[in-house]
């Protein structure tokens, strides 16, 4: 059996093909762009991500986004939120977002993040700590997944400048809810413990 064969077939594999697919169409687009949410975390040792793959372009570059996905055969929306637009490479969902929660400056975002390979494809991949903050920064009374958050910062821990996500989201209830759970865990160390 050749290792081809042995690798499994399933939708988180084709979404990780659609994820280097974005990333090539962005990048021959010439567009500045990070890979953000569960692909990022994915990148930086999580588990695959099995819903969408999110990329951060800077919101001048959203149409021209949505224009190279287009040119590539991809069907594109522009859904009322006014934060992202989504592409679909078949029926899987790409999430171009150009107003990152926690982050007024989305440039900014993008001089930090991090070339990496993903699945041999290299790419720029937003830091951990940018990851953290727009996780937490997307609670509301409407969102508060923490199961889910959880599976993507706990691998990612010891990349994470704390401080600085608890200062970026401090006045957030849900962040500080999700601190004390992080600590109760020993994810990271509670406050009263450092």
């Amino acid at each position: 059996m050749s290792a081809a064969a042995s690798v499994p077939e399933g939708p988180p594999f084709l979404l990780l093909d659609t994820l280097k697919r974005a990333a090539t169409v962005l990048r021959d687009a010439g567009l500045r762009y990070a890979l953000a949410g569960g692909g990022a975390a994915y990148a930086r040792g999580a588990a695959l991500p099995t819903h969408d793959v999110d990329f951060v372009v800077v919101e001048t570059d959203k149409d021209a986004a949505a224009a190279a996905f287009e040119s590539a055969g991809m069907r594109v929306e522009r859904p009322p939120e006014g934060w992202l637009i989504k592409a679909f490479d078949e029926d899987r969902m790409i999430d171009v977002i150009f107003q990152l929660a926690g982050h007024p400056d989305t440039q900014a975002v993008l001089d930090r993040a991090e070339e990496m390979n993903v699945a041999a494809v290299p790419m720029p991949v937003l830091t951990a700590t940018d990851l953290a903050i727009s996780w937490l920064a997307s609670f509301s009374e409407h969102y508060a997944d923490f199961a889910a958050t959880l599976t993507c910062v706990r691998p990612l821990r010891e990349q994470v400048d704390w401080a600085r996500v608890r200062a970026e989201t401090d006045g957030s209830a849900f962040a500080t809810a999700f601190f004390v759970l992080l600590g109760e865990l020993r994810v990271i160390p509670r406050e009263e413990d450092s």
